[in-house]
């Protein structure tokens, strides 16, 4: 698949937007932004804003919908989430698969959201906090987020397979062979 880049946006020339991505009127991806849908793909709505070194990424069983009037700050991480109109994700910010963000909402400097989690409309994740299920968390709460995050599973929604001391070793021929395929990519 190849992108398809409204006339009004724009991606700068160091960027990387890579598949089955739709980029809306007036968005803007900015310097070392990386926008890729490597089995799922992405949407940014109108007057979206990627900004630099963050990363967005599609999965096959979660999409990147990202609506209207969304800023994705540096290094943020988004990957197979789903954003509402006028959210905010600030520098640094993770967003995991399956993650919700509702419209208005913010997530401050190096806020989480864990897989399968959900900030409401409005709702906020301060700065450094984790919103795991539909709870938001403070990071020193480290036991009350690992009882919650557990039952989300990571490594079943992620990659597939159940939680066990061998997962990486299972997991990563898969990732190598599949990360792989980009080895004769050509730039357009």
């Amino acid at each position: 698949m190849r992108p398809e880049v409204h006339a009004s946006a724009w991606i700068a020339p160091t960027a990387v937007v890579c598949g089955d991505v739709r980029v809306g009127p007036d968005a803007r991806i900015l310097w070392n932004a990386v926008v890729t849908a490597e089995d799922g793909r992405v949407e940014l709505g109108e007057r979206c804003v990627v900004m630099e070194h963050a990363l967005v990424r599609g999965r096959a069983t979660h999409p990147v919908l990202i609506s209207d009037d969304v800023l994705i700050g540096p290094h943020a991480h988004v990957n197979g989430a789903r954003i509402g109109a006028e959210a905010f994700v600030a520098t640094g910010a993770a967003l995991f698969p399956g993650a919700t963000v509702g419209a208005r909402a913010e997530v401050r400097i190096h806020g989480v959201v864990h897989v399968n989690s959900a900030v409401p409309d409005g709702g906020l994740v301060p700065i450094g906090w984790v919103a795991v299920g539909d709870r938001v968390l403070a990071p020193d709460r480290h036991e009350e987020i690992w009882q919650v995050q557990r039952d989300l599973d990571f490594p079943g929604t992620v990659y597939g397979e159940d939680r066990g001391d061998d997962l990486l070793a299972r997991v990563m021929p898969r990732q190598t062979a599949w990360l792989g395929a980009h080895r004769d990519d050509r730039v357009l």
